[in-house]
């Protein structure tokens, strides 16, 4: 889809900059662009530290094309690693799943079949080779049936959006860091050229993006824009070790465990989620997900809770990405998503080339703001 032959924005406000922000704005940086980073935080510190930040196409089968737009994600990463270097955000080395019921079994091996019949690699395991091959400190049954999905990764978001914004900036881009956006100033053909800042600052700018996550339908707003957003906070805690147990991210029952770094691990729990809206007090709540941690990995009973925070996902009403422009407000584009960890670098690439080229990517179709009215 082409958006006419407009100029080519050179100026461009990046709204938020987590992990999709950052992409975005590296990506239209390294194409020559001028990018304003703007932040009511700190970069990469609201939810794309607070995540489980689990790079995977493996839980994205309820529509093949969101599918296929995480495994371009996956593969994105690959290729960001071996442009910007590894270094401490790039954690290859596969995922783990299993259940300890039938009927939750049966719903993964389900799952497996149909990975395996889109050529998404997964091996089926018992729990005796996971222990002997890949994981160790696991406590479970030998013979009970465990997917290893070898391309599967995770990422220190804080650390990668840290090097995109880093070298963006040493390329030119601006920071506005503890700055929330107050007004997007169009002109008179509706389109949009200036940014107001609550420093009392204004912006003059050919383009802006709304990659605001939990606040992007406010940033909408300020274009007479309607995002809607699905309500789903989650928890997250970190706890402090000696020695970190385990080598990868994993799905055991009742919990999810990733390493995260060499004295980290982050913990989630979707039944943990469940109990947040009854005023449960996140220090209870950290202290569930420890205790299932501990059930599955018993080395980590010497560990100590290191921080706990509850944060709202991103995710449009639908629960699918919105990526691009917005035609009735002419350099208004929107960078809304939930697993931003797996799609920021390749929303970043495509939307990046939409803005510069007026062309959209037909990865994209199926997630274009339009859909929303």
């Amino acid at each position: 889809m082409t958006y006419g032959t407009v100029k080519p924005p050179t100026r461009v406000a990046v709204i938020g900059v987590g992990i999709i922000g950052a992409s975005v704005g590296w990506n239209l940086s390294r194409r020559g662009a001028q990018v304003v980073f703007i932040d009511a935080g700190r970069p990469g510190e609201g939810v794309t530290n607070w995540s489980f930040s689990w790079v995977n196409a493996s839980n994205k089968t309820v529509r093949r094309s969101y599918f296929d737009l995480n495994v371009a994600g996956m593969a994105a990463h690959r290729e960001l690693a071996g442009t910007i270097g590894p270094d401490s955000w790039w954690h290859p080395g596969g995922h783990l799943r299993w259940a300890d019921d039938p009927a939750a079994e049966e719903k993964v091996l389900e799952t497996a079949r149909l990975l395996a019949g889109w050529d998404y690699r997964v091996e089926v395991c018992t729990g005796a080779e996971v222990r002997r091959r890949l994981e160790p400190a696991l406590t479970m049954p030998d013979e009970l049936p465990v997917l290893f999905y070898p391309d599967e990764a995770w990422v220190h978001g804080r650390h990668l959006v840290d090097r995109l914004v880093g070298q963006a900036v040493a390329s030119g881009a601006e920071i506005r860091s503890g700055n929330a956006v107050r007004g997007v100033g169009t002109g008179a053909d509706g389109s949009v050229r200036t940014v107001e800042l609550s420093d009392g600052s204004r912006l003059d700018v050919d383009a802006v993006v709304n990659a605001a996550g939990p606040s992007a339908s406010h940033v909408a707003g300020l274009v007479a824009r309607h995002v809607p957003m699905r309500r789903e906070p989650g928890v997250v805690t970190r706890i402090d070790c000696a020695q970190v147990p385990v080598h990868r991210a994993m799905h055991a029952p009742h919990i999810e465990i990733r390493p995260d770094g060499d004295t980290s691990v982050v913990l989630h729990s979707r039944e943990v989620d469940a109990l947040i809206d009854t005023g449960e007090d996140p220090a209870q709540l950290a202290r569930l997900l420890h205790e299932s941690a501990c059930h599955v990995v018993p080395e980590l009973g010497n560990s100590t809770i290191a921080g706990t925070r509850v944060v709202d996902r991103p995710i449009p009403a639908d629960g699918f990405p919105s990526v691009g422009a917005v035609p009735a407000v002419p350099g208004y584009y929107e960078a809304v998503s939930h697993s931003g960890i797996t799609l920021g670098p390749v929303i970043g690439r495509l939307l990046a080339s939409e803005i510069l080229s007026g062309t959209s990517d037909e990865l994209l179709a199926d997630f274009r703001p339009e859909r929303f009215p």
